[in-house]
């Protein structure tokens, strides 16, 4: 059976001392005298004793840890958002816990929930796609709990948020496709209730425009953004009388499907048909032809937002206005929608 887990009280009795005097010696007090920490400390070991700091948290009124919430973990940009917001909060003598919501809404209503109940000093996240409804965002504002919003940020609310500057993401790409000689140049575009798919989406237009080529509706598509989106995405465009002789993509988990359907076809890459995605995952150097992708500043937009939320934690000053942090997108061009380049 499962040994019960000790607690303060339980040394306390053991040892004929008052809890008070326990608690002390665990933390270290320099009132208690090391002969009775030593006592203390020797009998915690062997008793298993784990400290309960949720308890501890619920005493003073602050945990020292911070709590992020992401869409999901598995690609480079979050995992490298979490570097970066780590090393900040870690130095600033903070513990980071970590929940994903797997792109569900109500998974991400259980994190926010989980965030609440541990006590967390604060909350920076990223909102799941399927979110529409953001009224459990206000059970952290009731309780007064700082909250950062980072790449993917509500609508309509006035928010400390840390954004790339997503518009300019898709201007430069589909810019860079023209400049290359394409004119008839396809998008995948993600759901059109997140901000930054509306402004990929936008940044794509307008370079469009302003090269005095229309928007044709055939030649947008909108979906989750995930591979096999590409790949129906894909099939579905060249079934048209007149195929597109470029790709641009806001995700490159899209692209990639995209980039299987050419091959599949013997269609070159990127003679007959040129791509460019967003994000420049980890994988968009080891593609066949290298993959064109904007990079997101993961790390920066990781470390803008933790420290943003740690001046919110530290100062606690409610009369702040919100803040909006924008970062620019870094276009990185390879083989893939340059030809001759391999």
């Amino acid at each position: 059976m499962a040994q019960k887990r000790a607690s303060i009280s339980d040394i306390a009795k053991e040892l004929n001392l008052a809890v008070s005097t326990v608690s002390r010696a665990l933390s270290g007090h320099s009132r208690i005298s090391e002969a009775t920490r030593q006592r203390v400390w020797k009998l915690a070991e062997q008793l298993n004793y784990q400290p309960n700091h949720l308890a501890a948290a619920l005493r003073k009124g602050r945990s020292s840890t911070l709590g992020v919430i992401v869409p999901h973990i598995d690609g480079h940009f979050f995992s490298q958002v979490m570097k970066g917001a780590e090393v900040l909060a870690n130095r600033a003598g903070f513990n980071v816990l970590l929940c994903q919501s797997n792109e569900d809404y109500e998974q991400e209503q259980k994190n926010v929930d989980t965030m609440i109940n541990a006590q967390v000093d604060g909350i920076m996240m990223s909102v799941a796609r399927t979110t529409h409804d953001f009224r459990h965002f206000d059970k952290i504002t009731k309780r007064d709990i700082p909250l950062v919003f980072f790449d993917r940020i509500p609508d309509g609310f006035e928010m400390n948020a840390v954004e790339l500057d997503d518009f300019q993401g898709g201007y430069q790409s589909t810019k860079h496709l023209l400049e290359q000689g394409c004119r008839r140049i396809a998008h995948f575009g993600g759901p059109q209730h997140l901000h930054i798919y509306i402004n990929r989406f936008g940044g794509y237009r307008q370079a469009l425009l302003e090269y005095g080529l229309p928007v044709e509706d055939e030649l947008v598509i909108f979906s989750e953004m995930w591979q096999e989106d590409g790949d129906v995405g894909m099939k579905q465009l060249l079934a048209l009388p007149q195929p597109p002789d470029a790709v641009f993509s806001a995700s490159d988990f899209t692209i990639v499907g995209a980039m299987l359907v050419l091959k599949q076809r013997k269609l070159r890459i990127p003679e007959d048909v040129a791509l460019a995605g967003f994000s420049n995952e980890s994988f968009t150097s080891l593609t066949e032809p290298n993959l064109t992708s904007v990079d997101q500043c993961c790390e920066e937009m990781g470390q803008a937002a933790m420290r943003l939320l740690l001046e919110m934690v530290q100062d606690r000053n409610h009369d702040r206005p919100p803040r909006k942090i924008v970062i620019q997108p870094k276009l990185m061009t390879r083989a893939s929608s340059q030809p001759g380049r391999r």
